[in-house]
């Protein structure tokens, strides 16, 4: 027994220690989002009181007591920088649904899930509604007929259109929109059917506004020069402007594990500042004399510091960018200052850095697979370590790649299947034969073509750039399309992420042959995601639709609309069929627009319109519950969830129980908090 409680002596891991620093960092914040109420000023001045009880006893304590002190007070700055940064980027957020004219000047570019362009604006005129009751900002997709002007950021547009409050999870425990919009201070989402038009040109904005415009100048330079699918992906990859992508391009990248090579995340970064910190040594080394007196290594590292910095603007400072240059910052700096490079303290330094900015980050799958991956590299190249020397140079370079996308993919692999439930079976194969080509041709060509593009010759490096992308795009389009390349899994529970992250953790991080221990961890998590049980029924926030569970699959109330919670439910069953034909599989007993079905024992009536949900009101005696998506009175002793308590609770799960159905709302899971008040 001694021996096994000798495998976990802090001791051997002094020097160790500082990776950890992330680790319960997070935890802290995780803390912080998992609670089901806001703290309030007593619970903010325990905490204080707390925290100086922790450095109080850290100060005066002993080596043995000194680190699970500093645990404790990384925890409670986790928690206390999460509701810092949560109150900080509070605004106002609708209170109703609105329909009418909307004015707002253009902030965001992007596209909507059903592949409509959607813009974010600021400076949001609504009418009929005071400053002070009117968000800061709104997202809204453009359906209909468009195209009426150029849609460039800073632009100020109006149109007619129907706005809400963000939703909730359109499943109790899923993924919570609403408090998504809240950090990134969006108080209202929606669509138009008529055309936006333009009401001023852009002006002012200040520098973030005029390096939006200038990404979207070039995004738009690059699909000119290079159109279609190609220009596409060349604007992706250079600016991060997705705007262009079809929905059927990204799904092969998806089906294939190439959906990577889009986001302007690690690989890009490090191979961009790579390519100019190389360009800049080889370049000095052409001095003989400057080579030997000048720090070349040095030069070089500041040189690929500033490029870094350049394309973190020029991509728009998403999650992924951010970063990934964090940690080349971290890296030339270490170089700099006369220190290793690549090291697991130097992604701790990262990840403290990244959610210390943004807390929220912890929950989004940007952070957690670029970490996963980055961590999962540095562990086992620090393993191989001087080993990878015996080898030829050009055994080198294919086993490093091979072993790169192993490692990248094995790391990410079951992050990326808890966040959008499919597992893509070729995908090492497919950035095998992929990414070499990124670092050889895509990302010189995009610096070949800044370079040069002041001279008017930047068509020079796109050109260099459109073999590889081609070869990629054909690379999607062909793995995607084997046998079996997709497989599709059911939606974990929310303890396996967090029990998976912290045994992998434990395994790269402690010293010594105590990192078994996490083994069990990462066992159990797998075990837990394999006994996940999906709910029986599902019931939308709108009330207008209903899934439930059979031997088929899940059937779904109606062939169209909520499109969106419908295959949000069919991806999270594993099932992700088109929502026609999980509501042609028919399990419900219907009469005009009433549906009843069975929950166990008890019946359950949803009914849509006021005329059928006045039927199913007045006969609520005789059926368990009752769900209509218009306002009802429910009589005295009858369970009724109207479009106005729905509003209130969230979506609904019901499983079976011994006499009644039990319902589990979107409120029980996210409980009352400054996104869900």
């Amino acid at each position: 027994m001694r021996r096994f409680f000798a495998l976990f002596d802090l001791k051997p891991q002094v020097g160790f220690l500082f990776p950890w620093c992330p680790v319960f960092f997070g935890v802290g914040i995780g803390i912080y989002f998992s609670l089901r109420f806001e703290p309030g000023v007593e619970e903010w001045c325990f905490v204080a009181m707390l925290f100086l009880g922790c450095l109080f006893v850290l100060a005066r304590s002993s080596d043995a007591v000194r680190p699970w002190m500093t645990a404790m007070c990384l925890l409670l700055t986790g928690a206390s920088v999460a509701g810092v940064r949560a109150h900080s980027v509070a605004e106002t957020v609708l209170g109703y649904r609105y329909y009418g004219p909307i004015q707002g000047r253009i902030v965001g570019i992007d596209r909507s899930s059903s592949d409509a362009l959607r813009l974010t604006l600021d400076q949001v005129v609504l009418q009929g509604l005071d400053h002070e009751k009117t968000p800061a900002r709104i997202r809204i997709s453009l359906h209909g007929e468009q195209g009426f002007f150029d849609v460039e950021p800073g632009i100020t547009v109006m149109m007619t259109g129907h706005l809400s409050p963000p939703g909730g999870a359109v499943e109790p425990g899923g993924f919570d929109f609403r408090r998504h919009a809240w950090f990134q201070r969006i108080g209202a989402v929606g669509y138009t059917r008529t055309p936006a038009l333009a009401l001023f040109p852009h002006r002012g904005g200040g520098v973030s506004l005029g390096i939006f415009r200038l990404r979207m100048k070039i995004s738009n330079a690059v699909r000119s020069e290079l159109p279609g699918r190609l220009g596409a992906f060349a604007a992706a990859v250079t600016t991060g402007d997705r705007s262009a992508m079809d929905q059927p391009t990204l799904e092969s990248l998806r089906a294939s594990n190439l959906a990577h090579l889009l986001a302007i995340s690690g690989l890009h970064m490090g191979l961009l500042t790579g390519f100019v910190f190389t360009a800049i040594r080889v370049g000095l080394a052409g001095f003989p004399r400057l080579a030997l007196f000048a720090p070349s290594k040095k030069i070089a590292a500041i040189g690929g510091l500033l490029a870094g910095a350049g394309y973190l603007a020029l991509s728009g400072g998403n999650v992924a960018t951010e970063r990934a240059f964090i940690m080349v910052a971290v890296m030339f700096t270490a170089i700099l200052v006369d220190r290793r490079a690549v090291t697991l303290r130097a992604v701790a330094v990262a990840a403290l850095i990244v959610l210390s900015l943004r807390p929220e980050a912890l929950y989004g799958p940007g952070f957690q697979m670029s970490f996963a991956a980055t961590t999962a590299l540095v562990a086992v190249y620090g393993r191989l370590r001087g080993r990878e020397s015996r080898l030829p140079p050009w055994i080198r370079v294919v086993s490093g790649v091979a072993l790169s996308s192993f490692v990248a993919g094995l790391a990410t692999a079951p992050i990326a299947a808890a966040h959008f439930n499919q597992v893509p079976h070729y995908g090492l194969l497919a950035n095998i034969v992929s990414v070499p080509l990124m670092g050889l041709l895509v990302i010189p060509g995009a610096v070949l073509a800044a370079l040069l593009a002041p001279l008017g010759l930047g068509w020079i490096g796109l050109k260099v750039m459109a073999p590889a992308i081609s070869w990629i795009l054909w690379v999607a389009e062909t793995v995607s399309g084997w046998q079996g390349a997709l497989s599709f899994v059911v939606a974990p529970s929310g303890l396996v992420l967090p029990v998976l992250a912290l045994g992998a953790l434990w395994i790269v991080i402690w010293q010594g042959w105590g990192r078994v221990a996490g083994l069990p961890a990462v066992l159990a998590a797998f075990l837990i995601w394999s006994q996940s049980e999906r709910p029986y029924a599902l019931v939308s926030q709108t009330g207008g639709l209903v899934g439930v569970m059979t031997d088929k699959g899940r059937v779904l109330s109606k062939a169209r609309g909520d499109g969106f919670a419908a295959n949000s439910w069919l991806e999270n069953d594993g099932d992700p069929v088109p929502q026609t034909e999980a509501h042609a599989r028919g399990a419900f007993e219907s009469e005009g627009r009433q549906r009843w079905f069975s929950v166990g024992e008890a019946r359950v009536v949803h009914a849509t319109g006021k005329k059928a949900a006045a039927l199913a009101v007045a006969a609520c005696h005789e059926v368990e519950l009752v769900v209509v998506n218009v306002a009802a009175t429910a009589p005295d002793g009858c369970r009724v969830y109207d479009i106005k308590r729905l509003e209130r609770t969230g979506a609904l799960a019901i499983q079976p129980a011994v006499h009644t159905p039990k319902v589990i709302t979107g409120r029980d899971k996210t409980g009352y908090r400054l996104w869900s008040p």
